[in-house]
């Protein structure tokens, strides 16, 4: 009777309302001491002030009909009419009006390639054919020249395309680069230890600008008359080797970081060297790097801005001659806010794939 009793009592008392759901959390992780409260109150006015203003600004008195233009002269509010009066021009440059279809094909493509690629179950022989036809197909769309389509010079590329096309294969050629120099500066073999120390050294000694001036100024210098190197290739190829220089030390890193008994371990096993690296050490070594690559690559992404300096309209480039149009002068703020929020999608994109590729390894898959 009296075990009933005391269970029907703790049936009855429920915990204080500030104790759990949403007040519980506020009062845990909020106002928990006099220093997080003032902090919050401090977090909370200073949202009030902005907020509030930055809604007004941007949806309540803005203007969205691309005919809208002379409207925002004098408007308070936010002229977000810029973005689809050129919308075509900010993602595709001066590719040819009547053939934009074949970039934004490639961009849906190689977009739809990226997702794909991000199931690890996909990882087979498959997927490096599917990336080859792909290529393929995305060089052929920009390209032209053949099955009727009409060819369009590298010139003419710009905009976002262009910027993936800088961002995604650059990467993806400077890590398998960036590797192979860290393994060739963790190497016992003074040469060629030597020649991967010089090569890292000096390309982190320089910025990205100074290869970037280099590419298209001082190499088509050293070319035999009549030869030239496309400037698309050019800036690739800096991009690649500036970016691979520090992922190489980003892998050295982890390198270093591997227990000197994994090492013992897999001679004991009777691995070569090569073997040693490919089953023991580096699936370790490169999954404890996962973070500051990431980081990385996407402060490589936002370095591809650094092409205007000669002459190629990236997405950023593009942007700007927008707002050098008289009639478009005065609404920098919009325009950037819709680029910066590409380069966040994007960025973003490559964060939450790092995050579930830890979560992968962590687990066991």
């Amino acid at each position: 009777m009296a075990g009933t009793t005391v269970k029907q009592v703790e049936e009855t008392i429920k915990p204080p309302v500030t104790s759990v759901g949403v007040l519980g959390w506020i009062r845990a992780n909020l106002f928990n001491n006099w220093f997080n409260s003032v902090l919050t109150l401090v977090t909370l006015y200073t949202l009030g002030k902005i907020v509030p203003p930055f809604i007004r600004w941007a949806f309540v008195d803005s203007f969205w009909l691309p005919s809208a233009g002379e409207a925002c002269k004098g408007a308070e509010g936010a002229c977000w009419s810029i973005i689809p009066a050129n919308i075509r021009f900010i993602i595709f440059g001066f590719f040819p009006y009547e053939s934009q279809w074949r970039p934004l094909v490639a961009m849906v493509l190689l977009i739809g390639l990226l997702f794909y690629s991000r199931n690890r179950d996909h990882w087979k022989k498959s997927l490096a054919y599917a990336w080859g036809a792909g290529l393929f197909t995305m060089g052929l769309l920009m390209k032209g020249g053949i099955l009727g389509l009409a060819a369009v010079e590298t010139t003419q590329w710009g905009g976002l395309p262009l910027t993936l096309l800088l961002s995604v294969f650059g990467l993806a050629a400077a890590y398998p680069l960036g590797v192979v120099l860290a393994l060739g500066r963790a190497s016992r073999m003074r040469a060629i230890k030597t020649l991967c120390i010089v090569y890292i050294e000096m390309i982190r000694g320089v910025p990205l600008i100074t290869l970037l001036f280099m590419s298209s100024i001082v190499f088509p210098l050293f070319l035999p008359e009549g030869v030239t190197v496309n400037v698309i290739l050019r800036a690739q190829v800096a991009i690649i080797l500036f970016t691979a220089a520090y992922i190489a030390e980003i892998v050295r890193g982890g390198l270093q970081g591997m227990a000197k008994g994994q090492y013992e371990a897999a001679e004991s096993m009777g691995l070569n060297y090569y073997q040693t690296m490919r089953l023991v050490i580096l699936p370790q070594a490169l999954r404890i790097v996962i973070p500051p690559t990431v980081s990385q690559l996407i402060s490589a992404l936002k370095d591809t801005s650094l092409v205007v300096i000669i002459a190629l309209y990236d997405l950023l480039k593009t942007t700007q001659s927008v707002l050098s149009n008289p009639t478009w002068m005065g609404f920098s703020s919009e325009v950037y806010i819709f680029v910066a929020l590409i380069y966040f999608g994007c960025c973003y994109f490559m964060s939450s794939y790092s995050r579930r590729l830890e979560k992968e390894l962590d687990r066991g898959f």
